[in-house]
């Protein structure tokens, strides 16, 4: 087995014996050897063995007596019967990597570092301190304010993209089918500081429901929130059906686009958008006969406002090359238009189009975007809007995070990205 420090050396021992005269008084005498116990000397005053667990004790070359002995010449004599006791410590370079190879003479194995979880961290660690971390899977060391692998260092900060699920829009019948465009879903980002070996939760907010088509009518519902750890955007709006009272787009991350009332005298109001994520969906055309209904608001514009027999185009979304290329998000969707007009295109950034006497356009999976809205015709169906997404970025010099759900890792200008698709988590 390998042996840590100087190499073993036997030592030689030649037996002695130092004499003493005692005078009544003095307790304390000098040894011509050092003694670590006194268990390595036998002690005798005037020819009578000392018990060593009472009569004396010993102290390198120092033994004292519990009693001064008495006088007389020579009369206290020590024997030594073993030598002391040397800790040899390892000189500076001595100990080299055969020494530290615990699985074999070679130096070419490995060494054991402690091992345990992260809650058996060193409560008060001193910068330089190193384990494995059984909890991550990773040897780790102490930064002097951190625990960080080796080779790289756990992120502190991340910059992020969360976009909301984008807002469904309405459907219903032959009496009242003309329906606004879904609001696009609220998009946010920026950078958020992060705490290594923090699982932090992902949510991918899914798209609003369209409204069923037959009988049944009403505005189309509005997307789910999608959340990052703190950060939380806000689901788009769903776009309105023409009615008295379900004519206004609903609010949300981007508002939802408007339709008239039912006897077509007047506009509903297009739905509000959350501050900092979205805009504000448009007004339908009252002035008769063909009401185009307003389009879905997107990330940086609002919805179009209907014009005669066509809807309005949803707003544009937001741009965004955290990915590693630009992508656009959270377009807004068309409004509803009469047959033969032109279709309302849906806003860049997976917004769906208006339909043209028939269904819209559903919004685009995993990009927010508002759904169009149906229009004229017997049991127009609503469609759905977009599911959201969230989208992780770092510095591809720290050490890689760990995550669940349904995600994609890539690499791209230096940065480690992962791209949720699906809710999960992710630690860093």
């Amino acid at each position: 087995m390998a042996v840590i420090g100087n190499s073993s050396t036997q030592q030689a021992f030649t037996p002695t014996i130092d004499y003493f005269s005692g005078n009544g008084s003095t307790t304390a005498f000098t040894l011509s050897r050092p003694v670590a116990s006194v268990a390595q000397v036998q002690v005798t005053i005037d020819n009578v063995a000392q018990n060593p667990s009472s009569a004396y004790t010993v102290s390198s070359n120092t033994i004292t007596f519990t009693s001064a002995p008495l006088s007389g010449t020579n009369n206290i004599y020590v024997y030594y019967t073993s030598p002391i006791t040397d800790v040899i410590a390892p000189g500076q370079g001595t100990v080299g990597a055969t020494a530290l190879d615990v699985y074999g003479s070679s130096g070419t194995g490995a060494e054991n570092l402690p091992s345990g979880t992260t809650a058996q961290r060193p409560s008060s660690p001193v910068a330089g301190a190193n384990r494995f971390n059984s909890t991550l899977g990773f040897a780790e060391y102490y930064t002097g304010s951190q625990w960080a692998t080796y080779g790289s260092i756990s992120a502190s900060s991340v910059s992020y993209l969360v976009v909301a699920g984008g807002g469904g829009s309405a459907g219903g019948n032959a009496i009242y089918p003309d329906g606004g465009g879904g609001g696009g879903g609220g998009l946010l980002a920026g950078t958020l500081g992060v705490t290594p070996g923090t699982s932090y939760t992902v949510t991918i907010g899914g798209g609003g429901t369209g409204v069923s088509s037959g009988s049944a009518y009403g505005q189309g519902g509005s997307g789910s929130n999608s959340v990052f750890s703190s950060v939380t955007s806000t689901g788009g709006g769903g776009g309105a059906v023409r009615s008295n009272t379900l004519n206004n787009g609903l609010s949300g991350g981007s508002g939802g686009g408007a339709a008239i009332d039912a006897g077509g005298a007047s506009s509903g109001s297009g739905g509000t958008a959350t501050s900092g994520q979205g805009f504000a969906g448009g007004t339908a055309y009252a002035g008769g006969p063909y009401y185009g209904a307003g389009g879905g608001g997107g990330a940086s514009a609002v919805g179009s406002n209907g014009s005669g027999s066509g809807g309005g185009a949803g707003g544009a979304g937001t741009a965004s090359s955290i990915s590693g290329s630009s992508v656009t998000y959270a377009g807004g969707g068309g409004g509803s238009g009469r047959s033969g007009a032109t279709i309302a295109s849906g806003g860049a950034g997976g917004g769906g189009a208006g339909g043209s006497n028939g269904v819209g356009t559903a919004g685009t999976v995993n990009t927010g975007g508002g759904a169009g809205g149906g229009t004229a015709g017997s049991n127009i169906s609503g469609v759905n809007g977009g599911s959201g997404i969230v989208i992780v970025s770092y510095a591809s010099t720290f050490k890689d995070a760990t995550a669940t759900g349904t995600y994609a890792k890539t690499a791209s200008g230096g940065n480690t990205i992962y791209t949720f698709t699906g809710s999960g988590t992710i630690t860093f």
